[in-house]
């Protein structure tokens, strides 16, 4: 943990402009800033940033945020890890808190694979500079068609035929044995000596999202059918085949600026693509598409478009890929290539505007996709075109959304001339069994025992009605009164430490004139009210916390847009960033002094919210005095004694609205 002080110390020394310029290149227009957004494809820029405010905004993806948030969003970092990224910046020494023994130890071993990990990569990429890495590897490379700037890029190597050059050259350099047999780099013979895995084979690193290498796969030369075409990395605590994508560090940025993602199949499809222009394509590395790959691609997008071979065994991968992409709650098109076509050979032939022109007119989705594709095998066979028609009902069923269910069954509906009726049915059916499916996972899943250290550093399992869940979203749960918890938590946002000077004739006037904040506050805890939607309540709450430790408005708006609590965060940020242009404020009357306003709008604000809560309080003990028993005489009394004294309350609340808030 990070502490507090070290914390704000970030915070306060992060400028926006200065953090935002690492990355585009900004120009001063007035007070602020403008370029065209790093999260989006635009000509005409959009993105501008406001060193007053300290935040960013883009009027046309809409992506807003302070200093911390833009690593994040652009880094694709934690919290912590956008944090300390700042503090790398501004030269701040970041002491966390005290690990334990075993915390340090496993911190320590991951990073020594790491380190011997790219140690392995900038040694297959000087080995390619050799004699027989040019004449053998480089010359593969070219023959393919890869430009040197390519290979540098991807950091392309060749793996000496010599079985022991890697592991006797690491070890002269320092490196353990003990890490080059954990990442696989090297295998450990009967007689304790070490030889490498990889041998002459020409070899592709895998990085991390953050770029760091964490594993290889190595395609051999040769033509003999006894040698395995690939060999690749085996898992490790760095490397989880299912959770990796390759090329995901150099197509990150390009995925959330066209917000899609091009998926194929093998290494050097990503590479030709990237090479001819083409950079938001990531790989799955060989391996069949797995829930993992996807749910890192939508950490970028929501969109993919499934690029395979138009033989058999792409058209089988493709099919597979469609739902698993789609129960994720994606967005998916398939683009077929011309059969004896890959995504490389394809790039190498053709132009990228021809490439490009070719995915916009071939892609499908997968109603059209699968449809075109099986109705072919079902010719004229009513009971075959009825299995297809089920088959693709099985596969919108997996859809988690009910409105592109329903968009999907009215267009599924349409081209096979079938009553949407009986595609929902087949569609409710398939969702019961998937849903009692999943909830059978899940309750086998809540059974298995959950261990931790237990105080003799053993493990003991945690109870079942003790088991941590994560923790949800906070929501709207009361949408009665949601619009004046807003409304009120923009006034403390925006315009807390503002004195309210009312007239001495006023009923809010004070011989100690209050902030807005104060008055808002002091308002509430009257009645003994609290906001009772919890998105809002966080916020305010956090306003207050640093209200009392003497923070400036500004100083206080940063550190809840900057807060961990990313649902915090985002609802100031809503509340704080203007919506329409960062140079005017829309939020009160231009027309009339702004303490005017304040003295006018916030006690306004507190009355009509008190209405609403009055209102509500009737409803529900109306709807009691509804289910009490007729018999129940003292009970209706008392409910219609507590009806008529809230609607005395509510009389005399709407005549303070009418007498002193209406007036022209």
């Amino acid at each position: 943990m990070i502490p507090k002080q070290t914390v704000d110390q970030i915070l306060d020394s992060a400028q926006i402009v200065d953090v935002v310029g690492d990355f585009v290149t900004l120009k001063r227009r007035g007070a602020n800033y403008m370029a065209c957004c790093p999260f989006h494809n635009e000509k005409t820029p959009s993105f501008y940033v406001s060193p007053a405010k300290g935040i960013y905004k883009c009027f046309g993806c809409g992506k807003s945020g302070t200093a911390v948030g833009f690593v994040m969003e652009h880094e694709t970092l934690s919290y912590v890890d956008a944090l300390k990224y700042l503090a790398r910046k501004y030269n701040i020494e970041v002491v966390e808190k005290e690990e334990t023994a075993e915390e340090i130890a496993g911190r320590q071993r991951n990073e020594s694979l790491l380190l011997v990990s790219e140690y392995a990569s900038r040694f297959f990429r000087d080995s390619l500079r050799t004699q027989e890495g040019r004449s053998v590897g480089y010359a593969y490379f070219q023959s393919r068609g890869l430009e040197d700037a390519t290979i540098e890029k991807f950091g392309l190597g060749w793996a000496p035929s010599d079985r022991k050059s890697l592991s006797r050259t690491a070890r002269e350099a320092g490196y353990k044995e003990e890490f080059l047999v954990d990442t696989g780099l090297c295998v450990r013979r009967d007689d304790g000596s070490l030889t490498d895995r990889f041998y002459e084979r020409v070899v592709f690193p895998i990085h991390s999202v953050s770029g760091r290498v964490i594993a290889f796969g190595c395609r051999t030369l040769r033509s003999d059918k006894t040698v395995a075409k690939y060999v690749n990395s085996p898992e490790t605590e760095i490397y989880v085949k299912s959770k990796s994508l390759y090329g995901i560090y150099f197509a990150k940025n390009e995925i959330s600026r066209q917000d899609n993602c091009l998926l194929v199949e093998g290494y050097l499809d990503v590479i030709s693509m990237h090479q001819l222009g083409i950079t938001n394509v990531v790989a799955s590395s060989g391996t069949s598409l797995t829930v993992e790959q996807i749910r890192l691609i939508r950490k970028f997008t929501e969109n993919v478009t499934i690029i395979y071979d138009g033989d058999s065994a792409g058209i089988h991968a493709a099919l597979r890929g469609i739902g698993l992409v789609l129960k994720e709650g994606m967005n998916v098109k398939v683009v077929l290539l011309p059969d004896g076509d890959d995504p490389d050979s394809f790039s190498r032939k053709h132009t990228q505007e021809e490439v490009r022109g070719f995915i916009s007119e071939h892609e499908q989705d997968f109603i059209s996709f699968k449809s075109d594709l099986l109705l072919n095998e079902a010719g004229g066979d009513p009971l075959k075109k009825a299995n297809l028609i089920n088959d693709i009902a099985d596969t919108i069923a997996l859809i988690p959304d009910a409105v592109k269910r329903s968009v999907y069954v009215e267009s599924c509906s349409i081209k096979f001339n079938i009553e949407a009726q009986i595609l929902f049915d087949r569609i409710r059916t398939t969702r019961g069994e998937l849903l009692a499916e999943e909830k059978k996972h899940n309750d086998r899943q809540a059974r298995k025992p959950v261990y931790v250290d237990g105080p003799d550093n053993g493990s003991v399992p945690v109870r079942e009605d003790v088991r941590i869940e994560p923790a949800a979203k906070p929501g709207i749960t009361d949408p009665m009164l949601a619009p004046c918890e807003r409304e009120l938590l923009d006034f403390v946002l925006n315009k807390g430490q503002e004195v309210l000077q009312f007239d001495r004739d006023s009923d809010f006037f004070s011989e100690e004139p209050l902030t807005v904040a104060d008055f808002i506050d002091v308002s509430l805890a009257a009645d003994g009210d609290e906001f009772c939607n919890e998105l809002y309540h966080n916020a305010y709450e956090r306003y207050f916390e640093l209200y009392e430790e003497g923070l400036s408005q500004d100083q206080i708006a940063q550190r809840i847009m900057n807060s961990s609590d990313r649902y915090v965060a985002e609802v100031a940020l809503d509340l704080v960033v203007p919506k329409y242009d960062l140079t005017v404020k829309n939020y009160l009357d231009s027309m009339t002094a702004e303490a005017t306003q304040l003295v006018m709008y916030v006690p306004r604000s507190i009355i009509i919210y008190k209405v609403k809560r009055i209102e509500k309080r009737i409803k529900d003990i109306s709807e009691k005095l509804l289910a009490l028993d007729p018999g129940d005489i003292e009970g209706q009394k008392d409910i219609l004694e507590e009806l008529q004294d809230l609607n005395r309350k509510k009389m005399i609340m709407n005549e303070k609205l009418g007498r002193g808030f209406n007036r022209k």
